[in-house]
């Protein structure tokens, strides 16, 4: 098989989830040829996920027949040629619908191929002086785990061009195991970063207790902590997310309230920014509506530029501008949050059965956000493999007032909404002592994006109803 020339850089899907061939371009005349075997923008441009190669590893074959594999490592390879023609074998030894599944192609200088980790790789040389190069996005390790499969498995059935009983093949390949006898490797790691608070709960349960999702508080995992980038070894996590916040907005204003609101809504989520960034792993940041100042007539979109009246909005605002770094990133911004814990709906239910009669603003509007909704969000982006970027995330329905919502929780426990009575945010902090944070006055988000992505998020006024029902 001679090899082609002049073909433009495209790339071709596989039965395996994430198993890509690239035809690569070559260019060749009576001097020999040249190609770009790895150019980072145009390979990604085309599709190739961004595996942030560090190491380049050369594998030279003399003899034709030659064969390697099954092998499976924890880490992305980018396999290409240098010289020669190999018959490539992958089997996806991962958890899931299509372990199992086989994919074959024959690979000379002008085609590559993407390997995900997880998925078992062989080849078998088929002219001499054979060399291929393999890109990898992590250190060899001798704790690296691997996972094996028997060249001659009948399950998977490899048609290799020279029959395995004609070929020299090492001790250690023949005693692999069949497939039937292979445990699926799992998905890479889940980190969820305070696991404790009202979003962290729902997530948990969403996600429940599979084993690839870590849940973390702050005794188990300090982001505090200078160790933070030893913490783990981060190139077996797929995702972390970050569900922990300083979100006491009044005390923000105070001189300790600063320092810790800073420690953990910027400083901390630096340190796990720093970590998804140099491991290759998605980041999932939850925001705020208090990143805008809330003079805006109409919803926020995502694209909107950011302008916080407080503290806390700032630190919410600076910690945006850091996430935004991470190659692989989602930031969710939300409002109103309404979770496992004590929050607005809690306290005016209380407040409702004691027969206390409350003030409470009216001049802020926006939307309740149930923590379900959240969690539901963050599972499907990741889920779909959504562009990577910001998306505003509340749950749906009318925007209101926090007044609206005190009189629908009070006619929802059947007492009088009239006992609410509507006053301005001026009137309601003009007799409070210590600081108080400004709060913007419109914190409806746009939820256009988010919906174009197929999620469908429950209705505010609907789900408060079931949330007092079963909560309260």
């Amino acid at each position: 098989m001679s090899m082609e020339f002049g073909k433009k850089l495209a790339r071709t899907e596989t039965p395996i989830p994430g198993l890509v061939v690239f035809d690569l371009p070559v260019h060749g005349d009576s001097r020999g040829w040249f190609k770009e075997n790895w150019q980072r923008e145009k390979m990604v441009a085309a599709g190739l996920p961004d595996l942030g190669p560090v190491q380049n590893n050369i594998s030279f074959n003399d003899a034709v027949g030659t064969t390697r594999g099954i092998h499976a490592e924890p880490w992305d390879k980018f396999v290409s040629l240098a010289t020669g023609r190999i018959f490539g074998a992958w089997v996806d030894l991962r958890e899931g619908p299509t372990f199992g599944t086989v994919f074959t192609t024959e690979l000379d200088p002008s085609k590559a191929i993407f390997v995900p980790c997880g998925v078992g790789n062989a080849y078998q040389t088929l002219e001499p002086n054979t060399a291929y190069v393999y890109l990898v996005n992590d250190h060899w390790s001798p704790n690296a785990e691997y996972s094996f499969l028997n060249l001659a498995d009948e399950t998977a059935a490899i048609d290799w061009p020279i029959p395995l009983d004609q070929v020299e093949l090492s001790d250690k390949d023949k005693k692999h195991p069949r497939l039937a006898d292979v445990s699926p490797i799992p998905p890479k790691k889940i980190l969820i970063v305070g696991a404790n608070g009202q979003l962290g709960r729902a997530l948990h349960a969403e996600l429940g207790d599979e084993s690839h999702i870590e849940y973390t508080t702050r005794e188990t995992f300090d982001l505090a902590s200078p160790d933070v980038p030893t913490a783990r070894r981060w190139r077996d996590y797929g995702t972390i997310i970050n569900a922990a916040a300083y979100t006491a907005v009044d005390t923000a204003e105070t001189a300790d309230g600063r320092r810790d609101a800073w420690a953990t809504n910027v400083t901390g989520l630096t340190a796990l920014a720093r970590v998804a960034a140099d491991n290759g792993i998605t980041l999932v940041h939850v925001s705020s509506d208090y990143v805008f100042d809330g003079g805006k007539q109409e919803a926020y979109a995502e694209d909107d530029p950011v302008c916080p009246l407080g503290v806390y909005g700032q630190t919410k605002a600076a910690g945006d501008a850091i996430a935004v770094t991470v190659p692989r990133h989602y930031i969710i911004r939300t409002s109103w949050v309404i979770g496992e814990g004590n929050n607005f709906v809690r306290t005016m239910a209380a407040l409702a059965d004691r027969g206390i009669d409350p003030k409470v603003v009216d001049d802020q509007v926006g939307r309740l956000t149930f923590t379900a909704d959240i969690a539901r969000a963050i599972i499907h982006l990741l889920n779909l493999g959504a562009e990577y970027g910001v998306y505003n995330v509340t749950s749906a329905g009318t925007p209101a007032s926090w007044a609206d919502i005190a009189r629908e929780v009070y006619l929802l426990k059947g007492h009088d909404p009239a006992r609410v009575t509507a006053v301005s945010t001026a009137e309601y902090y003009a007799d409070v002592a210590g600081p108080v944070s400004p709060r913007p006055a419109n914190s409806t988000l746009d939820l256009r994006k988010i919906g174009e992505t197929g999620l469908v998020l429950g209705d505010a006024h609907v789900q408060l109803a079931g949330w007092l029902k079963n909560n309260v």
